[in-house]
């Protein structure tokens, strides 16, 4: 089983590499920048909540009556990923982080209309792709969720799993961090929830969430050479995904910064 998951994280460091080194961080140099980050990122932010709540209602009891699933341990990690991820706990207050990212928008000028669109269509019963389709989404954002989704919707649990362990947030190199941290310090007041939705999402990724979701691979996976490969083309999807994204927002950052000033 070891061997299995050592071949899956082998086949996708490359793809890991390119995310942790992409020119995007080094890009980033004022507060407009990491707006427009954010703008699209937040898409991302959301649909790893559907991930999570994909697992939870396969792996976890949901229906009324109630009956035990099989795997209790699975039972316990996704439940405590849920209750970091939608009922997180800090000062006295409870928030999920989708919520908090959206607070962190809106301290720092970003615009959050098309995601606050998007999710309000969802509210009045529109499909994702319809929601994706008629709200002001930005592009890459909604091809990335298209992408999320569609791993979703083919219900393979090894897949939804990968994608959710291997397209988490832990990529996020320590120069983005610093550059936040700057921001911070010369901008006060305006990045200060950011730095913390980064900080706080990456000490439970590194420190909780991440052990335990490759722990969840391994148990759903076992000795199955076809759940492997499902799990494995989904985490290479997934970072595929992810550096699409990051090229796109790459690209309007530097378009941004090198259009001509207007006199």
């Amino acid at each position: 089983m070891t061997d299995h998951l050592s071949t899956l994280q082998n086949r996708i460091q490359p793809y890991r590499a390119q995310l942790a080194e992409h020119p995007l961080y080094a890009s980033l140099e004022t507060l407009e920048d990491l707006r427009l980050l954010m703008q699209s990122h937040v898409f991302a932010v959301w649909d790893f909540m559907s991930l999570l709540k994909s697992l939870q209602r396969t792996l976890t009891s949901v229906d009324v009556p109630w009956q035990p699933t099989a795997d209790a341990a699975a039972r316990r990690f996704v439940n405590e990923i849920v209750l970091g991820e939608e009922s997180d706990h800090h000062n006295g207050r409870t928030f999920s982080h989708f919520e908090l990212y959206l607070e962190a928008m809106q301290q720092s000028g970003a615009g959050t209309r098309p995601v606050q669109s998007f999710i309000s269509a969802l509210r009045a019963g529109q499909s994702v792709e319809q929601a994706l389709s008629f709200t002001p989404v930005p592009a890459a954002a909604a091809n990335f969720v298209r992408s999320t989704f569609a791993v979703i919707e083919a219900g393979s649990l090894p897949a939804i799993a990968a994608a959710f362990t291997f397209g988490r947030e832990d990529l996020i190199p320590d120069m983005f961090r610093g550059f936040v941290r700057e921001l911070n310090a010369t901008k006060p007041g305006q990045v200060e929830t950011f730095l913390f939705y980064l900080e706080r999402h990456i000490e439970l990724d590194g420190d909780d969430h991440g052990p335990l979701a490759l722990r969840l691979i391994q148990s759903l996976c076992a000795d199955d050479a076809t759940r492997w490969q499902e799990a494995t083309h989904a985490a290479e999807a997934a970072l595929k995904a992810r550096l699409a994204l990051w090229d796109a927002i790459y690209a309007e950052v530097i378009t941004r910064q090198y259009a001509p000033v207007a006199s």
